[in-house]
């Protein structure tokens, strides 16, 4: 038999790298779904189309399956918000503000916080996982404070700008709490003209 060569391994690596990800978009979906106690190694795998011993033998464990997973939802986070508007696009001179605030309350809305709010559920009793989530929901928190600022065109210079701001993501947040338990698509839609036309106000 002759060498493996760098050719072999490549398409091997790159099924390892496939599997992982459909490992961790399963873990996810699982999570937005049927919540922590619903969502073990078997339920996964099962919604990844993958064996049990695949499973494992990327995450050994649950805890290291969904602490990968809580990475992988900070990092899709982070890339939606980063998406929000194509560079030249978005920002104070591309975006209307109403259509800012409704692209944030959308990423509240939407599975991927779901799914942290099920993490974070998951957290408060699982000692593995709550340092990773409280520090990993921290830098989010940041990145989206940063993001929604360059969005809006705020001044945080400006007296009451900072808090204009905050005070809009901790409405979208709540709104994607309320959605939990019902879709109100309407009441939403009106929520987020209000709150453009608050927000552009307040920013001036």
């Amino acid at each position: 038999m002759g060498a493996v060569t760098e050719a072999d391994r490549a398409p091997k690596q790159d099924r390892s790298r496939v599997t992982r990800q459909r490992l961790l978009e399963a873990a996810v979906s699982c999570l937005a779904e049927h919540g922590w106690a619903g969502s073990t190694v078997s339920v996964v795998a099962e919604r990844a189309g993958v064996s049990r011993g695949a499973a494992q033998h990327h995450f050994r464990t649950r805890e290291e399956l969904f602490t990968a997973a809580v990475e992988y939802v900070a990092e899709e986070r982070s890339a939606a918000l980063r998406g929000l508007f194509p560079e030249g696009a978005g920002g104070p001179a591309g975006a209307d503000r109403t259509a800012v605030v409704a692209a944030l309350v959308d990423l509240y809305t939407g599975p991927l916080f779901r799914a942290a709010l099920q993490l974070w559920v998951a957290a408060s009793n699982e000692e593995q996982l709550g340092p990773r989530v409280a520090e990993l929901e921290a830098r989010v928190g940041r990145e989206t404070h940063r993001i929604a600022v360059e969005l809006l065109g705020a001044d945080e210079s400006v007296p009451g700008a900072r808090e204009t701001v905050q005070g809009l993501l901790d409405m979208a947040r709540g709104l994607g709490l309320a959605n939990l338990l019902t879709d109100d698509g309407a009441r939403r839609q009106r929520v987020v003209a209000e709150w453009g036309r608050l927000v552009d106000e307040a920013l001036g």
